[in-house]
């Protein structure tokens, strides 16, 4: 079998101006997907960059700016990919707001910083899937970017907001796969581990070399840290033709990291 192949040609990334919104717009570009939409909440600056990026590749790129925890702006955006795009094959939700607009233990959180969080992912998954699935044709995709360890846990403590936010998109994701399935339409998730150039290059420099450090010591069985161009390896995977009967699915980005268990220590894990 030859590379990855995706007949979509053309696709919107929400929170595509940088890190893994980037990583999955290039990716998408390099397997033939010809227009893509790239968007972004407030630097212009680094969108324009991916834009550059995605010419260089051949792609045509439309910059849209939304914040899509606003309905009003959600209904602009597809406005606007209806009228700078020919079609709609792939959307993925990827944005999320900024970090200090929801990074808080659970005591500490507001309401605001709660609804930043549900808003800009579980809501703003249902407002712009109904929008996507309206402009898709049989074979359409959509994907949804998740944390699922954030999801599931509550070790992350400033992560009190976002992880309940991401369970009820990865919920929510389900129930669109199978609303979409007799229509040809693929809904899933990609939950990528923890990611170079991604929210964790937003903290302190300390945090990511800690975990670079925990990466090294064997608690991501592959021994590093997963990078943007992981994530869009995998979400042009599920956008492909051969992956066309998989919905409703949420794969593991995150070199086995998931794997592990904080039962034993690291040493009877790896076999010592």
């Amino acid at each position: 079998m030859a590379g990855i192949e995706v007949k979509g040609r053309t696709a919107l990334i929400t929170g595509s101006s940088r890190g893994i919104g980037r990583g999955i717009a290039l990716k998408l570009a390099q397997c033939g997907v010809g227009q893509i939409a790239v968007h972004y909440l407030k630097n212009k600056e680094v969108a324009e960059e991916t834009a550059r990026l995605l010419r260089e590749i051949g792609a045509e790129p439309l910059l849209i700016q939304a914040d899509v925890t606003r309905p009003e702006d959600i209904l602009r955006m597809f406005a606007e990919v209806r009228g700078g795009l020919s079609s709609l094959d792939i959307f993925v939700a990827n944005a999320r707001p900024d970090v200090q607009e929801f990074y808080r233990s659970v005591l500490d959180l507001s309401a605001g910083n709660w609804r930043a969080a549900i808003d800009s992912q579980a809501t703003a998954l249902l407002l712009c899937a109904r929008e996507a699935a309206g402009m898709m044709e049989r074979g359409g995709r959509i994907i949804a970017v998740t944390y699922a360890g954030g999801a599931q846990t509550g070790s992350w403590r400033p992560w009190a907001a976002i992880g309940p936010a991401k369970a009820a998109m990865e919920s929510l994701l389900r129930y669109l796969a199978w609303e979409l399935a007799e229509r040809g339409i693929a809904a899933n998730a990609v939950s990528p581990g923890a990611t170079e150039d991604s929210v964790f290059s937003t903290l302190p420099p300390e945090v990511l070399g800690v975990l670079r450090e925990w990466a090294g010591a064997g608690w991501v069985p592959m021994r590093r840290l997963a990078t943007p161009a992981d994530v869009g390896n995998v979400v042009a995977l599920l956008c492909s033709e051969q992956a066309g009967f998989v919905t409703g699915q949420t794969l593991h980005v995150d070199g086995g990291a998931s794997l592990a268990s904080p039962d034993f220590p690291m040493e009877f894990q790896r076999g010592a």
